[in-house]
């Protein structure tokens, strides 16, 4: 298989949470990168098809679209800068 990536993943196990609409599910980063992370969740079914993912110490937060899903694990890409600051 043709790898894809721009940046390679690094490999973690860190608590997040998908929220949207007002709903927030744990969840299980297993790898990250600058572009996207791949997230493990008990039911993929409940996941919306972009949503904001909080890391679970608060370090950061990213807005996210789902690229794919198998199984348990969902495969993400970061829709939005990781600072974003008012000009001025």
């Amino acid at each position: 298989m043709e790898e894809k990536r721009k940046h390679q993943r690094t490999e973690i196990n860190e608590p997040a949470y998908v929220s949207a609409g007002g709903s927030v599910m744990r969840c299980v980063v297993r790898n990250i990168s600058p572009d996207g992370a791949a997230i493990d969740v008990d039911n993929p079914a409940f996941v919306p098809a972009q949503f904001r993912l909080v890391m679970a110490g608060g370090s950061s937060t990213r807005d996210c679209t789902v690229i794919w899903i198998r199984e348990k694990r969902i495969g993400l890409a970061f829709v939005a800068p990781t600072d974003v600051r008012a000009p001025g």
